[in-house]
């Protein structure tokens, strides 16, 4: 008897206005948490040598677009012997060109040099670099700025944090900028 009762509740009005309502605010969360990127990383954990200090990614991306440092930041810097401007121009330093020419980079066999060239530096904090993740994360970059830099990887990264390799910053910054040349 109950369950006759509950299906004569479901015809009511009332009750299928509610149900409307409700599934148009579940579809409105879907589409709003899925058009950013929840699944991103949010700590970065750098790393110079022995010395070991943890971030937020948006501390990071401040400093990369700003040049303004926080506390932490600056101190990390300094104990890392860590030139600010270098290391900001590493990290918003890009390869630009048009956004299905990268993703077709990224696939062909350019693409494995590409991610490793970028894995010296990003790589998650269990260890191995995950070529699938940190080429998931640069695919993302380019979708939304057109361009792969070592920030755009960092942000896109699909795990909760990740480890920069600072003593790698430089040298794989110059090896993308004689990259970036030939695009």
């Amino acid at each position: 008897m109950q369950i006759t009762q509950f299906f004569n509740r479901l015809n009511n009005k009332k009750f299928a206005k509610l149900l409307t309502q409700t599934v148009a605010l579940g579809v409105g969360a879907i589409v709003l948490l899925s058009s950013t990127n929840a699944n991103a990383a949010e700590q970065v954990i750098l790393k110079y040598g022995s010395f070991q200090g943890q971030i937020s990614v948006q501390e990071l991306t401040q400093f990369t677009e700003t040049g303004k440092t926080t506390p932490t930041l600056r101190a990390y810097l300094q104990a890392a012997q860590q030139d600010p401007a270098v290391a900001r121009k590493a990290l918003k330093a890009s390869i630009k060109a048009d956004p299905s020419f990268l993703n077709s980079l990224l696939s062909s066999w350019a693409g494995p040099v590409l991610v490793n060239q970028i894995g010296e530096v990003i790589r998650p904090t269990a260890g191995e670099l995950d070529q699938e993740a940190l080429r998931n994360a640069l695919s993302e970059s380019i979708k939304q700025n057109g361009e792969v830099t070592l920030l755009g990887a960092i942000q896109n990264y699909p795990s909760t944090s990740v480890e920069l390799e600072g003593d790698r910053l430089i040298p794989v910054y110059e090896r993308l900028s004689n990259l970036a040349k030939l695009f």
